[in-house]
């Protein structure tokens, strides 16, 4: 009798297959097997690109002479540490009585390679080969991806991406590594007093590099400005107010060359100019110029993809990115939310006519029970799918990540922070079936002769969703959630205040009981932490904060959610950035500074945020069968070979002895230069 094949990547996830498939059949020695199917597993990657020794073992040799290193067929093996679990698992795929292949790894591009490499490795011929493509490891959802499996020929194209992201990793890395290795390693090692140094590039992590190593950079040559504001302190019922000073148009002080910016002095003695010539004013008033109130409505923010997730993890819990994808992936695997590995922050429109089952789920969650109650109750789920939560033209492979509503009993024995991280997702998403939070604002302009004054205050009439948006374990207000802080200079004031200012009508004459200066000073640039690096790297080396233009520049980051934090964590490894675990924030090392400065000389393309988003985009063209797997790997060949010829034919050595000692004196003072070894072989970085 005919049987089927299951295969997924994980063990744990083959058990989740077994049990909705009801297979309660054999165990073997990786595999599990029942009277009409099979479910087996692998363990992550089986099968990887072959060293280039692997061709010929000239190249085990770093040398120039075989340089560019551009093969017509790439070579795979498997990897040998997990050799016995490849061999039962070909040996399954090429049974006789298997007629029917389940492939359910993971739903993206990576899970694609890893069955891809298992299939060409295997020799699988003859064989019917299904794509099993889910958003959950619940029953209901694995039962109904088994159900509408496609022909693994509709991800042709998928696969295509994904075996020139790795061969694209592999030639630039080898390449680049190598070649600038043999070029600038000994100016390298003989700087830091080291042994050797091989120089380790790659198409993302270099880039990132050049991220961290410019922000730095740009932090040390700031040089702080001081500047003079001018305030006035208005007296009204009893209650007093703020208001700054600006040199608009009409003021004595408009486009003076004395200003720091229209609200400030460059010297506290103009400052003092200003308020001695107020003062001349007696008694000393204020008029109201301009009075405007408005009702402002903040909306739920969008839901979490993988880099907003790890990007609030790494503010509100000090955890890293690599960490926050293995909280969320243990979460993902317990049934307790969907596939982490998203850039989407909608839902589909399929998802939202049965979200309702999500948020039923939920009534069993302690923490957010009545709210789930609720919006089942008033039904303001019913229509989610005409609100902006919903949009399939975002959705590449996956929506966004929220609760299933199952598998809630297993939180329990799940660590704090894992908990934490759930109860995050989960009021996020409960979030969008509630009202926007309403706020009055209030704009004023006094005027103390013909200077003007501005003051705005911001006062929370209806929490609407800010009422759930707090975490339990949080000391935040509910005014403060969302996760911004207001930036447009408007402060809050109580209701004593507020009720005086709604009566305030213009030209209304108001004492001034004080006026002074406030000195402030310009401020640097922010290092990146974890998570901001995770955004800026979403988002093509822009931190862009705000998630109306992140969504507008979707599709142009550098590395996908499933690699950032990977990249991330070998440039840690490898001692070219370092983390403060406690803070999050990234900063570079000399080495690092060293590797960047080699790299701007020579390929300084590596460097450009642009260009390397570039190359993502064009992978997602491949997937989407815009441009041919041919045409990329032209340019991609094209590129590498001219690139590596350049660093060959260059002599940067005189020039970067500069760079490297005006890096070092930030640093403690290296080693004294010794002779450089030899470089070591291997493959390079992503």
């Amino acid at each position: 009798m005919p049987k089927a094949l299951y295969i997924a990547e994980k063990p744990s996830v083959a058990q989740e297959f077994a049990k909705a498939l009801k297979i309660n059949g054999q165990k073997r020695d990786g595999c599990l097997e029942s009277e009409n199917a099979v479910v087996t597993w692998c363990v992550g990657h089986l099968v990887t690109m072959s060293y280039p020794e692997k061709y010929d073992m000239k190249y085990k040799r770093w040398s120039l002479d075989t340089l560019p290193f551009l093969p017509e067929e790439f070579k795979y093996e498997v990897i040998p540490a997990v050799s016995k679990q490849f061999q039962i698992v070909k040996g399954l795929l090429n049974r006789p009585d298997i007629d029917t292949i389940y492939v359910c790894t993971d739903s993206g591009r990576e899970g694609e390679y890893i069955y891809r490499l298992v299939a060409q490795m295997a020799g699988v011929k003859g064989k019917e080969q299904k794509r099993v493509w889910i958003d959950s490891q619940t029953e209901e959802e694995i039962l109904r991806g088994i159900r509408e499996a496609k022909d693994i020929s509709a991800y042709d194209n998928l696969a295509a991406s994904a075996y020139l992201r790795a061969k694209e990793d592999y030639l630039m890395g080898i390449n680049f590594s190598r070649v600038l290795s043999l070029r600038y390693g000994n100016s390298v090692s003989g700087y830091l007093g080291t042994k050797y140094q091989a120089i380790s590039v790659g198409r993302v992590m270099t880039c990132v590099l050049g991220m961290v190593v410019r922000r730095e950079r740009e932090i040390r040559a700031f040089v702080k400005t001081p500047f003079y504001r001018v305030l006035s302190s208005v007296m009204l019922e009893g209650e007093s107010f703020e208001g700054e000073w600006r040199a608009v148009e009409g003021s004595r002080y408009f486009q003076s060359p004395a200003l720091y910016k229209e609200n400030g002095f460059k010297k506290k003695e103009k400052a003092q100019e200003l308020i001695t010539y107020l003062r001349e004013e007696t008694p000393l008033t204020c008029c109201v110029e301009k009075v405007e109130r408005k009702k402002e409505n903040k909306n739920p923010p969008l839901l979490f993809n993988l880099a907003e997730l790890q990007n609030v993890c790494s503010r509100l819990f000090k955890i890293s990115p690599d960490e926050t994808l293995r909280v969320v992936q243990e979460l993902y695997e317990k049934k307790l939310v969907t596939y982490p590995r998203t850039d989407a922050r909608v839902l589909s429109t399929a998802v939202a006519k049965e979200i309702y089952k999500n948020i039923s789920g939920l009534r069993s969650y302690p923490p957010v029970a009545d709210a789930a109650a609720q919006v089942l109750e008033e039904g303001t789920y019913k229509g989610i799918a005409k609100t902006r939560y919903v949009n399939d033209k975002q959705i590449t492979d996956h929506y966004a990540i929220i609760p299933t509503g199952q598998g809630i009993r297993a939180l329990s024995g799940l660590p704090v922070t894992s908990q934490r991280v759930y109860e995050t997702i989960v009021r996020r998403f409960l979030c969008i079936f509630y009202p926007p939070a309403v706020y009055q604002k209030i704009s004023l302009v006094t005027k103390i002769r013909e200077e003007a004054f501005f003051s705005s205050f911001r006062v929370l009439l209806s929490e609407g969703y800010l009422k759930i948006a707090v975490n339990s374990f949080s000391d935040k207000k509910p005014e403060d959630a969302g996760g911004s802080r207001d930036e447009s200079g408007e402060v809050s004031c109580d209701q004593a205040l507020l009720n005086a200012l709604q009566k305030l009508k213009k030209k209304d004459v108001l004492p001034v009981a004080d006026l002074v200066i406030k000195e402030g000073e310009t401020s640097p640039p922010k290092r990146y932490n974890s998570g901001s690096m995770i955004l800026a790297m979403e988002n093509a080396g822009q931190l862009i904060e705000d998630e109306e233009l992140r969504a507008q520049i979707k599709g142009s980051g550098i590395g996908t959610s499933a690699t950032r934090a990977e990249i991330l964590k070998k440039l840690f490894h490898i001692k070219y950035l370092s983390l403060n675990k406690k803070t999050q924030i990234i900063t570079p090392t000399l080495l690092g500074e060293m590797i960047f400065d080699v790299v701007n000389c020579s390929i300084r393309q590596l460097l450009n945020p642009e260009l390397t988003a570039s190359w993502e985009k064009g992978l997602t063209y491949v997937a989407e069968g815009t441009i041919t797997e041919q045409e990329y790997m032209d340019k991609l060949e094209r590129f590498v070979r001219v690139r590596t010829e350049q660093v060959e034919a260059s002599n940067f050595q005189p020039v970067l002895r500069q760079y490297f000692d005006a890096a070092a004196q930030y640093y403690k003072k290296p080693a004294a230069r010794s002779a450089a070894g030899k470089a070591p072989a291997g493959k390079g970085g992503k």
